[in-house]
């Protein structure tokens, strides 16, 4: 019998990645990646994205679709030469979310009669009414957010119904400012697109559905019935209705893949195309959370929460968001910016490496810190909101002078779980256990005060590339319809013992929050900076 393989596609911000699983299996097979700002430099990105593209604005961040559409040829090109694409069944993919492709009139005619003999690049290049697609870095609309939510009633109602207050770098907002600034190029716009609906759509030769969870990151889509809101379409932009793809409720087939890949590629025909989801609902999927009571916690330059819900509920203080949940219905994200950066930060105040760092932790001091707390922002934060540059301390002299380094390493990583802990508060979840990924993970120390802070237990994910993971998931269970659960208990399993919280230290860290959040007043008064209060 042949190989059942699954080809998942994370068009990311830096690199677009193709993984294959066997589906019968439940194992990978293959993997390639391709480095935009290495493998294609003539595309002006190094990191990916171009800052500032709009001469004279700042803020502006974007990349050029057609670089996502010559990564995906090299990347095709690579996995055929690791396995047989001819056994491929199906294909599911994850792109960055809130970035936005703009198409005209010519794009639906053009992916039906696609040349292999040629690139997709050349054939597709004159389809785009914006040559440069704003992406999730973008924060150059602060001005239609507040015209957006003003229409509304305020950025509560827009939370309401979208999900998430007017964001800047969501989709809605973006689609207004293309329409306030340059109205004739939306009027030659037929199709609005998602990165994620965008690149399916040329994989399937057709107009493709957003789906449910990269949909809900636009500011445009009602999370309670999962369809477009008509008065949020209509404070962004006039038919605006008509130019945006179907919503796709349950990440099903599209279509057949394009000809286009059977002779390009060595496809086989009959190849399935399920509809491709958002990097942050696909790596859900990967991580094998997509039912509730499992947590995911993600150490990176930005630290992540984020959870399956079981009913859709949005936070008074809009710092965090709901999506959909590819393998469920509702799935909810809290970003905190000051992540990787500030315990580096401390360590290197230090002079220590990370081995110093985590014996800080588990040998040197204990939960409570004996009352030196810290607040570990070193840039400006999100949640919650605050313009800080440095740190704020509070305790011994010692401990405020930067010389009890233990204090400080454990002060930095207790305030960031102990915020994490009260910022997240309003998602009324009950985690049974925190799947802890990312480089960080690896610390014993910080899996300890995560266990502590949270009380629950802890377990470390090694899932790489856990989008692109994700995705090939989503193909076997919405093209071949293998179950979900069995996929993700074989390919998604925590590495090593479980950390357990320690019961004593539940009511320290309730101490720790109060003191935390007097810092925070504090603060807030000193500098004139005021943390976002309940929305209006």
């Amino acid at each position: 019998m042949a190989a059942e393989l699954c080809l998942g596609l994370d068009i990311s911000t830096q690199s677009l990645t193709g993984l294959v699983i066997d589906a019968q299996e439940a194992e990978i097979v293959a993997l390639e990646s391709v480095n935009y700002g290495r493998e294609l430099p003539e595309y002006g990105a190094p990191n990916g994205f171009i800052r500032d593209f709009e001469e004279g604005v700042v803020g502006t961040v974007g990349a050029r679709p057609e670089m996502w559409l010559d990564a995906l040829e090299v990347c095709l090109a690579r996995l055929g030469r690791k396995v047989n694409l001819r056994n491929v069944r199906a294909i599911s993919g994850s792109g960055q979310q809130h970035g936005s492709v703009y198409l005209s009139k010519s794009y639906g005619r053009q992916l039906r009669w696609l040349d292999p003999g040629k690139s997709l690049r050349i054939q597709l290049k004159s389809c785009f009414t914006r040559e440069v697609s704003p992406i999730w870095m973008d924060t150059s609309t602060s001005e239609e957010c507040r015209e957006i939510g003003e229409v509304m009633g305020g950025a509560g109602e827009v939370c309401r119904r979208s999900g998430s207050v007017p964001i800047e770098r969501f989709t809605g907002p973006q689609i207004r400012r293309f329409f306030k600034r340059w109205r004739a190029a939306y009027e030659r716009t037929e199709h609005i697109g998602l990165v994620s609906s965008f690149m399916a759509g040329v994989l399937a030769g057709r107009i493709a559905p957003v789906d449910r969870g990269d949909g809900a990151g636009m500011n445009l889509m009602d999370i309670g019935r999962w369809e477009w809101d008509l008065q949020l379409l209509e404070a962004t932009a006039p038919e605006l209705l008509r130019r945006l793809p179907r919503i796709d409720k349950r990440n099903g087939v599209i279509g057949r893949i394009a000809e286009y890949f059977v002779q390009r590629f060595g496809f086989r025909p009959d190849t399935r195309v399920v509809t491709f989801t958002g990097d942050n609902p696909a790596s859900l999927v990967g991580m094998g959370a997509t039912e509730p009571g499992k947590v995911v916690i993600s150490l990176g330059t930005s630290d992540t929460f984020f959870a399956a819900m079981e009913r859709p509920h949005t936070d008074p203080d809009g710092f965090g968001h709901v999506f959909g949940n590819p393998g469920g219905e509702w799935m909810t994200l809290q970003c905190f910016v000051n992540g990787s950066l500030a315990r580096e930060r401390v360590r290197d105040r230090c002079g220590w490496g990370w081995m110093e760092f985590n014996d800080a932790i588990l040998k040197e001091t204990k939960p409570g810190n004996g009352g030196n707390v810290m607040l570990p922002f070193f840039q400006p934060e999100i949640s919650p909101k605050l313009n800080l540059s440095e740190p704020v301390l509070d305790g011994s002299a010692e401990f405020m002078g930067w010389k009890d380094k233990a204090g400080l390493v454990r002060a930095c990583v207790e305030g960031q779980f102990v915020n994490m802990r009260m910022r997240v508060k309003w998602m009324n979840l009950s985690a049974r256990e925190i799947l802890l990924t990312g480089g960080a993970s690896r610390s014993d120390g910080i899996a300890q005060v995560v266990a502590d802070v949270f009380q629950a237990k802890v377990r470390r994910l090694s899932v790489s590339d856990s989008a692109a993971l994700g995705a090939a998931m989503l193909a076997a269970s919405g093209g071949l319809g293998k179950p979900l659960a069995e996929l993700q208990a074989k390919l998604s399993k925590p590495e090593g013992g479980a950390v357990e919280p320690n019961a004593a230290a539940a009511g320290v860290y309730e101490e720790i929050e109060a003191k935390l959040q007097g810092l925070l007043e504090r603060v807030c008064g000193k500098s004139g900076q005021l943390l976002s209060g309940p929305l209006s």
